[in-house]
């Protein structure tokens, strides 16, 4: 027998069973709380609630730990790819040469979107979010797609999750080119997933575009240090649509709607804007003063984790990145050396030490994003882009799991109790 919770409420007493994961926090299973006690818990934000078993991604803010299906998010960054810890993602296990070459062709095959989907950008303005224009073409690709839009058939899953994973940095790329008024350029399959990508958004056709290898490297690691975090707001969003019965299309279309908010997905351009205003390092120590007032509304962003209360072990990664990056591209601009100072400090001063504010992933990849020549605008379509493998992972763990449900959160309603309508000429 297990360990069991007690509950005394309403004058009686409940036990309820204790499940206990492989690691992290044990859960308390309250799955007949209501029916027993005629009670909800009351959890806004599901901040102490598992709303699912999951075996993907396991996080422990405290220690600073972010494991995919088991390896530390520093190891996979330093010496795998991207499409090795997609394919670790949507099977569980590291993949030999030839499993990862045949996963590589097989997305390399899916990369090109159906021509009439083109139309669906000149149906934009120019001046559009590319946000905007990905929420919409991806939920359009459910239009285009019928051949694998069965949910119950695992064949049809897995065909709709290597086009998704295939097709979203060329939707990304055309989202940018089309928002800059450049002509769309088509996939190459010769290169790799990230190569490709970075040609499709800086190639054009009248000169042929080499990709330095610096550059993909660092995207790459962008790439993986984004893959997946667990049940996050779009990861919850995407299994909260995927529990109807959505497709998994419109499931991802949902999950890049939810990424959008600042909160979420525009922390790297929070961060980068606010490097542009401190704008030169001597104006650092002014700017530290003002977040240390509590009553100056100035804040360090990309400094500190919701979730991470010691170093975001993605940041680690980071750190040397950056500095490839600067070195290749001969970058000197007042805002990365900014950046540098602002991390020198970050390290070593007791105010950020002492509140444990130190630089997360989102502060190097706006750094480093910007370096390559990425408006801020299509930082969030970057992280949209690579989450896609971890939506579309978490979203298949779901679907073949025989204890989902269909979300339905409960409340606590504060509302009128029932009364009676009054007609309209006694009001």
């Amino acid at each position: 027998m297990g360990d069991i919770a007690k509950l005394s409420a309403g004058g009686a007493d409940f036990e309820y069973p204790v499940i206990k994961g492989s690691v992290g926090p044990d859960v308390i299973d309250i799955r007949k709380l209501y029916g027993q006690t005629g009670m909800f818990t009351y959890d806004p934000g599901f901040t102490s609630t598992a709303a699912c078993e999951s075996a993907l991604t396991f996080i422990d803010g405290d220690e600073g730990v972010l494991l995919h299906r088991g390896y530390a998010i520093g190891e996979l960054a330093e010496h795998s790819t991207f499409m090795e810890t997609s394919y670790l993602l949507l099977n569980g296990e590291l993949p030999n040469q030839a499993q990862l070459d045949d996963f590589t062709r097989t997305i390399s095959r899916h990369t090109m979107l159906h021509e009439q989907l083109a139309t669906f950008y000149r149906g934009f303005r120019r001046d559009a979010h590319p946000m905007a224009i990905m929420c919409g073409v991806v939920g359009a690709l459910s239009a285009f797609y019928h051949d694998s839009t069965d949910i119950a058939d695992p064949v049809h899953r897995k065909i709709s999750s290597h086009r998704l994973i295939a097709k979203m940095p060329t939707i990304a790329a055309m989202a940018y080119k089309y928002s800059v008024g450049q002509p769309f350029v088509y996939p190459d399959n010769s290169l790799s997933y990230t190569g490709n990508f970075l040609r499709m958004t800086f190639g054009v056709p009248a000169e042929n575009y080499e990709v330095n290898p610096v550059v993909e490297r660092a995207l790459d690691r962008i790439f993986i240090l984004h893959a997946d975090h667990e049940q996050n707001a779009s990861t919850s969003t995407v299994r909260l649509a995927g529990s109807s019965g959505a497709n998994p299309f419109a499931c991802i279309a949902a999950g890049i709607a939810c990424l959008w908010g600042p909160a979420h997905g525009g922390a790297n351009e929070a961060a980068l804007n606010m490097l542009h205003e401190i704008g030169t390092p001597d104006r650092i120590p002014h700017y530290i003063e003002r977040a240390r007032d509590k009553n100056d509304p100035f804040r360090l962003m990309g400094f500190g984790h919701r979730v991470y209360k010691n170093y975001d072990p993605r940041a680690t990664v980071m750190q040397q990145t950056v500095r490839e990056v600067f070195t290749a591209l001969k970058v000197s601009d007042p805002v990365f050396e900014v950046a540098l100072q602002l991390e020198e400090m970050a390290l070593n001063d007791p105010y950020f030490m002492e509140k444990k504010l130190f630089p997360n992933v989102d502060f190097y990849s706006g750094v480093i994003l910007s370096a390559i020549g990425f408006p801020t605008t299509m930082f969030t379509v970057l992280f949209a882009l690579a989450r896609t493998v971890g939506w579309v992972a978490q979203w298949n763990e779901m679907i073949s799991d025989p204890g989902q449900k269909i979300g339905r959160p409960r409340q606590l309603y504060t509302g009128p109790a029932n009364r009676s309508y009054v007609p309209l000429t006694k009001r």
